[in-house]
């Protein structure tokens, strides 16, 4: 990790003027806190089989653990900032630390997968409120030209935490058990929350608005709805028409929202935003484009566990090759961005990541290893450009006025697509599984491989969003904000 920037002197919150040490000490905790927050959206991934193991459950019936951390955090987007701003920073990041180290500790105590999941749902509401808060407080002690050195310095344990989250899971699982990848959690929480009360900076927005209840209840309803609908088959044995209910009324509270925004003064997200062609066409792609990216960090190594024999250290080690691709080919995305356009390199990338994902429904016991080696490889290299075009897509022609709601609305986007993709991928596990003949717990390759080819087809499906683009659009992304989730 880089060295962080050093404050000036000068720099002052709205309480007293801390000192160049206690600002360095804060950046550290800022960047803590985001990579505890990252860290916790994968490691679970490699340790799901021994989860079930130990809880008595079919590991394909796991991908509640995984949404319920997603999900929750999507939630809590929205209310975070306004929280920082009524209660201050220091109170609302201690008490999300507070908050994610006792869930993380409840996590490692469960005894049943009801209790994991309900564990994970309180991790979920403090992880939430980890980097937007802390990227508040940075925001408001460093002067503008220390802004984006400062938040460069808090991502970079972000962008580490996911790529190393599987790998690190099923190392913990190896040396002890599955129970340490939520401990790890404590010790480093205990000393977070000493920090925060030490250096944080207690800065609160005294003219903070009224909140939008009305709007934010909305939002939450239709984002638990149409989770629980694409997820209520596999894990709750709901029937169709039950499902059904589900998908009209999210979409029923989507739309009330919108005609509640309009009337709204001050509505959470500004329906002003969609006016952004870039932006209302790089949130629909993110939208749609992640829900396979968000699947498969959880497909891979149920696939390598359930279906090939791998250990949990074994899986988690086969996830260093999407990884390292990953951060290699971020480079060449700027480039191929202004030679070809925009629209020209989201389309084929989109559908070179679709391809790649169904690639894995030709997976065999007998494929070389070098074979699968190059296939994650590949992966990992286009599903990393996918993100980085995306990403600065959505947020290049944000104006300093819808720069703070738009990233929010981003944020959650992104959340939330993560958690429909793993829906997505355990009602897919879960319906492959009871048609696809002699196909049980054990011999379930062929609904992986079903499982992989239709979420290839949706993310390739989602290049048709990208095709609305202008081609002329090629101008390299304004730096928004570095400490956005990659």
């Amino acid at each position: 990790m880089s060295t962080p920037p050093t404050p000036p002197a000068s720099a002052t919150v709205a309480a007293s003027a801390p000192s160049a040490r206690s600002l360095t000490v804060m950046l550290w905790l800022v960047a803590t806190g985001f990579f505890m927050q990252t860290l916790d959206s994968t490691i679970v991934n490699t340790a799901l089989p021994a989860m079930a193991t130990s809880l008595g459950e079919l590991p394909l019936r796991m991908q509640s653990v995984v949404i319920a951390y997603s999900l929750t955090m999507a939630v809590m987007i929205p209310v975070s900032g306004w929280l920082a701003d009524k209660l201050g920073t220091r109170r609302v990041f201690f008490s999300a630390i507070l908050v994610f180290a006792v869930g993380s500790l409840l996590c490692a105590n469960a005894h049943t997968l009801n209790q994991l999941v309900v564990f994970r749902i309180v991790q979920g509401v403090g992880g939430a409120m980890l980097l937007p808060v802390g990227r508040l407080a940075v925001l408001r002690t460093f002067p503008a030209e220390r802004y984006l050195p400062a938040l460069s310095f808090v991502a970079i344990p972000g962008l580490i935490g996911p790529l190393i989250g599987p790998t690190l899971g099923g190392w913990l699982v190896k040396i002890a058990s599955w129970h340490w990848i939520f401990l790890i959690n404590v010790p480093v929480g205990i000393a977070g929350c000493i920090a925060t009360f030490i250096f944080m900076p207690d800065s609160r927005n005294e003219q903070v608005g009224k909140f939008d209840v009305k709007g934010y209840l909305l939002l939450v309803a239709g984002m638990v709805a149409i989770s629980s609908a694409l997820d209520g088959r596999t894990e709750f044995g709901i029937q169709h028409a039950t499902v059904l209910v589900l998908l009209i009324l999210s979409l029923a509270c989507f739309v009330a929202y919108g005609l509640h925004a309009v009337r709204e003064p001050s509505p959470i997200f500004p329906l002003d935003l969609f006016k952004i062609h870039t932006f209302s066409v790089g949130l629909l792609g993110n939208l749609f484009a992640r829900i396979g990216s968000g699947a498969m960090p959880y497909l891979i190594p149920l696939l390598l566990q359930v279906s090939l024999g791998y250990s949990a250290f074994e899986a988690g080690m086969m996830m260093l090759p999407v990884a390292a691709a990953g951060m290699a080919s971020k480079r060449l995305v700027t480039t191929l961005i202004i030679k070809y356009s925009y629209r020209r390199v989201l389309m084929t990338n989109t559908i070179l990541v679709g391809l790649t994902m169904a690639s894995f429904s030709l997976t065999s016991a007998g494929q070389p290893l070098w074979l699968r080696l190059v296939q994650l490889a590949l992966f990992g290299a286009v599903n990393s450009m996918q993100f980085t075009a995306m990403n600065t897509l959505t947020l290049k022609d944000l104006g300093t006025g819808g720069a703070s709601s738009g990233n929010s609305l981003f944020s959650l986007v992104q959340m939330l697509s993560m958690s429909l993709g793993v829906t997505v991928a355990g009602a897919l596990l879960a319906t492959f599984t009871g048609l696809l003949p002699r196909v049980t717990a054990a011999n379930s390759l062929p609904a992986f491989h079903a499982t992989f080819l239709c979420v290839g087809i949706i993310t390739a499906g989602s290049a048709w969003i990208f095709a609305q683009l202008s081609p002329d659009i090629r101008t390299p992304a304004k730096k928004t904000d570095p400490s956005e989730r990659t």
